[in-house]
């Protein structure tokens, strides 16, 4: 019976590893550029109920990092760096975010819409 389980366990594991990439495939992907200290754009339009994926590419040679208190996301991008963010599903409305290393100037809204 052991042997069973733990078969189950490796196929399992393996199953995962093989259907994750497919599953992630069907995100939908938007990009955001830090430049100068700001994002562009700063206002991004992203569809309701869907999970996304954001990509956020840092142009500038300085790190800064990528944060928002209502989508519980915080990420330090090194200069010259991309990170990868999940967020979603959503509900509509507006959902501020920031650079911590520039919050005067890098600033930006994710507004989710139907």
């Amino acid at each position: 019976m052991k042997k069973i389980i733990s078969r189950l366990g490796v196929m399992v594991g393996l199953a995962s590893v093989f259907i994750s990439p497919l599953l992630q495939a069907d995100v939908p992907t938007f990009t955001i550029e830090i430049r100068g200290n700001l994002f562009y754009p700063s206002e991004l339009v992203v569809p309701a109920n869907t999970k996304i994926k954001l990509l956020v590419l840092n142009k500038d040679a300085t790190p800064e990092e990528f944060e928002s208190y209502e989508l519980n996301r915080e990420k330090v991008i090194m200069g010259g760096a991309r990170a990868t963010i999940f967020i979603g599903p959503l509900k509509p409305g507006n959902y501020p975010f920031f650079g911590e290393f520039n919050p005067k100037t890098a600033q930006g809204i994710i507004r989710v819409e139907q």
